[in-house]
């Protein structure tokens, strides 16, 4: 089943976020190879696709795990909860329904 990740950003996580995005990074791309990951991708802070400076809120995942615990434990390892990028994840059960 899919599971939509959605964390989000502590106040002013530009820095702290790019420190460890290689790694939030290398995870994503193990998910994409075992052909697990529907989308990723971050919340611009503002309304552009290049939010320079003003960083980003957080993020949304959606990928295929065999339990609910299974993508918790995943969400819950991630770099950027590990380095406080996150103040907070929430994983929800998700049905993909277009495009089919």
């Amino acid at each position: 089943m899919f599971y939509a990740i959605v964390g989000q950003d502590v106040p002013d996580s530009l820095a702290l976020r790019l420190s460890v995005r290689p790694a939030h990074l290398e995870r994503l791309h193990s998910l994409q190879q075992a052909g697990c990951l529907l989308l990723a991708g971050p919340f611009p802070a503002i309304d552009s696709s290049d939010p320079g400076s003003a960083g980003f809120s957080g993020s949304l995942i959606v990928a295929e795990f065999d339990t609910l615990g299974d993508a918790q434990a995943w969400a819950e390892a991630d770099p950027y909860v590990v380095a406080g990028v996150y103040a907070n994840v929430s994983v929800k059960p998700f049905k993909k329904v277009l495009p089919a």
